[in-house]
C-alpha cells in the first residue's frame, strides 16, 4: 500500500517523520509512504480553482489541483491530509474538506483528512512524558493549566511552559524564531513521544485512521 501524506508546514512534517513510523512500521517494498510539507494551509479556493502560484506551496490553495493530480495517478491508495484547526469549527472545516474531495475525486481515490485541535503542539501535550524527557525543566503549572485539544493558544502554552521569556519572547523577535522553535520542538521531542500513550484525542484519530488505511489493505 502507497500513501501520501500532506501537511501544512515544515515542522509539522519533521515531527510525522517520526512519528508515522513508531504507527505503522518501516517502510517495505510493499508498504510505504510519501510525506509532503507545505508553506503554510491557506484556504480552499472559490470555484476550487486555484488562484495563487503553486510555488508558492500553499496547502489549501492548491489542494483541488493535488488531489486530482494524484486521483489520476496509478499506485496511490490513499492520501492523508493533516491540518490544524487553528480557531476554526472543526465539524463545519471537515465538512467543508470532505465536500471539497468529493468534487475533485471522482475515481474512487481513499482521501482522509485529521485535523490537529488547535495546532500540532497539542500532541506534545497529549504526551507529558516525552515532553519532560525532553524538557526536564518545564513549567509544571503553565503544563497543568492547559486543557487537553482545547483552542487556547496551543504553541503559545508549549512556549510558555518550555523557552525562556515564553510566547511574548518569541513574537517579540519575530520571523524566523517561530518555525526554529517549532522544529526545535518535534527534534527533541518527537524521539520520546509514544504513540499508544498520547491523551490527545485528534492525535488518537490520526493514528487509527493511519492504521485502519493499511489494515483494509492487507
Amino acid at each position: 500500500m502507497h500513501l501520501e501524506i500532506l501537511v501544512e508546514d515544515s515542522s509539522g512534517a519533521k515531527l510525522l517523520s517520526v512519528l508515522i513510523p513508531k504507527i505503522l512500521g518501516e517502510q517495505t517494498p510493499f508498504h510505504t509512504w510519501r510525506l509532503h510539507s507545505y508553506k503554510g494551509i491557506g484556504r480552499i479556493p472559490a470555484g476550487l480553482v486555484p488562484g495563487s502560484d503553486p510555488n508558492k506551496r500553499i496547502l489549501l490553495d492548491q489542494l483541488p489541483r493535488i488531489l486530482r493530480g494524484y486521483a489520476n495517478t496509478p499506485g496511490i491508495d490513499a492520501v492523508v491530509v493533516v491540518l490544524d484547526t487553528d480557531k476554526r469549527n472543526c465539524v463545519a472545516f471537515l465538512s467543508e474538506l470532505n465536500s471539497m474531495a468529493e468534487e475533485c475525486c471522482s475515481s474512487g481515490l481513499k482521501i482522509v483528512f485529521r485535523l490537529a485541535i488547535e495546532e500540532m503542539e497539542a500532541w506534545y501535550f497529549g504526551d507529558r512524558t516525552a515532553l519532560l524527557r525532553a524538557y526536564p525543566r518545564a513549567k509544571q503549572q503553565v503544563l497543568n493549566a492547559y486543557e487537553q485539544d482545547s483552542q487556547c493558544d496551543t504553541w503559545e502554552s508549549l512556549a510558555d511552559a518550555i523557552y525562556p521569556g515564553g510566547s511574548p519572547a518569541i513574537k517579540m523577535a519575530g520571523w524566523p524564531l517561530p518555525g526554529q522553535v517549532k522544529h526545535e520542538w518535534a527534534e527533541k521531542i518527537a524521539p520520546f513521544m509514544k504513540p499508544d500513550r498520547n491523551e490527545s484525542t485528534s492525535f488518537n484519530k490520526f493514528r487509527n485512521g493511519l492504521q485502519l488505511l493499511v489494515a483494509k489493505k492487507k
